[in-house]
């Protein structure tokens, strides 16, 4: 290559706790009982120019989080300013893969979140753990030098990008003919109709390369959360950690790789309930000899290596590099009243539950012998504190009518980023891919404290992800924050 006008920079660290932390990604309580694998963040920053003629730059982070809380990404940029005064913290975006195996970093509650506080508000009892702000800020600086160690090894190289394709989610919403749906639905049920919604099985990959042509790095996109082993007492960075070790292995181990997550919040990665053919498939991992979790980072690897061979041919060493930081206003959901009063009834029957654990538990303190005493309690808790913010959201609507969220987008040649901090439904991500006037848009969930953004037929079918509790923005917010980004996208092409 001649001299670049794209420098690159790579980093990774790992952000495993070194001792019990608590374990996120479901309502009840989870505290770690061991590392099934590591738990990493993974830095790629990109620049263009010289200071004098107007310097271009971002960096992109990825997580095995569960979602990024505005704490969290708020103390890294403070770090930066002190530890990398040079770069603007505004160009730095931390994205999450979803994994529900990952340490809790929500500490405070803030405008979309559903968890927060000490463990006890949390959880309604007392936990013998480390407190998720003391691990938050130790995760915070590791992540600002992760982004720093990526700022300073950047060098003139090139970018390529593919589209390969793999199965990795299936829509979770299963419909009835009475026109409800359910996460998780039965399918073996006369009442089964069809699923809610599609899948995409789009696998858009960004690869990065030296002044010699050497691979270094690869920015896999897909549209599925983390979420094979969500239920383990363990961390763990779920398929993702089998997906980076298939590709280190066939394309060298000193190979980054920083995965994101697209759209996604209606989707899995398979699962008994809402896979057709399951035991099938549970026949050919057994013939082949894997996990459902290898098979997922062989399916992404084999995606990657359907592309990579032309990509060499196809390197730009000077693409267009832009960036967009916004703030977007979103409505929130227009609640009911009788949104409050469904969601009340149900607070108030699980405040009988948490009562009878809790009186239960101070009735026979033997009880706590049992290692995961703290499960039922603390799930009937923290559902009944789900249920209660019903009500201060529907007042707050008088109040505050719209919600602010941070989204960015960036140009990068002939391709688009642009994030979005929710557990976007799959449908928001098509839209935008539609109307997009870049050849490849990576859509990148997550890149906030998280909670479903759904679509209408969702709301109108119900269950979890698309009930109030869960949704503080709602469907007008959803299309609005589409056509921003369209705008902000195409706005880069114009």
């Amino acid at each position: 290559m001649q001299h670049s006008g794209i420098r690159v920079g790579w980093a990774s660290t790992d952000l495993t706790p070194e001792q019990p932390c608590l374990v996120s990604g479901q309502f009840y309580a989870r505290i770690s009982g061991g590392v099934l694998d590591p738990v990493t963040a993974t830095a790629l920053a990109l620049e263009q120019g010289d200071e004098g003629d107007g310097c271009r730059r971002v960096v992109m982070v990825s997580c095995d989080y569960v979602s990024i809380p505005d704490g969290l990404r708020d103390d890294v940029r403070d770090h930066l300013r002190t530890m990398l005064p040079e770069l603007d913290p505004q160009c730095v975006f931390i994205s999450a893969t979803h994994t529900h195996t990952g340490p809790e970093v929500r500490v405070e509650a803030d405008a979309l979140q559903t968890a927060g506080g000490s463990i006890l508000e949390r959880y309604g009892v007392e936990l013998d753990v480390m407190d998720p702000a003391e691990y938050a800020a130790v995760a915070a600086k590791r992540i600002a030098q992760t982004v720093v160690e990526a700022w300073e090894s950047r060098k003139p190289g090139g970018i390529s990008f593919g589209l390969g394709h793999a199965t990795v989610g299936y829509n979770r919403r299963i419909s009835y003919y009475n026109g409800e749906s359910r996460m998780y639905g039965e399918m073996n049920d006369p009442e089964f109709s069809h699923i809610e919604g599609g899948t995409d099985t789009s696998v858009n990959m960004l690869f990065t390369w030296d002044e010699a042509r050497n691979l270094t790095g690869i920015v896999p996109n897909v549209a599925c959360p983390a979420q094979i082993s969500m239920h383990e007492f363990a961390f763990s960075a779920d398929y993702w950690h089998e997906t980076r070790v298939e590709l280190r292995k066939r394309l060298g181990e000193e190979l980054f790789v920083l995965p994101q997550c697209s759209p996604a919040g209606d989707q899995n990665p398979g699962h008994q309930r809402i896979t057709i053919g399951w035991e099938a498939q549970q026949r050919m991992w057994e013939l082949l000899g894997r996990t459902q979790r290898e098979d997922l980072g062989v399916r992404i690897a084999d995606a990657v290596e359907s592309v990579l061979p032309c990509m060499s041919a196809a390197i730009d060493t000077d693409p267009v590099l832009g960036h967009v930081c916004g703030t977007v206003l979103l409505p929130r959901r227009r609640l009911t009243q009788k949104d409050v009063d469904d969601a009340e009834v149900e607070a108030a029957t699980l405040r009988e539950k948490y009562e009878e654990l809790k009186a239960e538990l101070e009735a026979n303190p033997e009880l706590r012998e049992d290692p995961r005493w703290y499960v039922g309690i603390t799930a009937a808790y923290r559902r009944m504190q789900w249920n209660r913010k019903v009500r201060a959201r529907f007042e707050m609507e008088a109040q505050s009518p719209e919600l602010p969220v941070e989204a960015h987008v960036v140009r990068l040649g002939d391709v688009a980023f642009a994030t979005s901090p929710f557990e976007y439904y799959l449908d928001y991500g098509l839209q935008i891919k539609a109307r997009s006037r870049a050849i490849q848009t990576f859509l990148v969930q997550l890149t906030g404290t998280g909670t479903y953004l759904p679509t209408q037929r969702a709301i109108s079918g119900g269950s979890y992800g698309a009930v109030a509790a869960s949704t503080p923005i709602g469907p007008e917010g959803g299309r609005k924050l589409v056509d921003w980004t369209v705008e902000t996208i195409n706005g880069l092409w114009e």
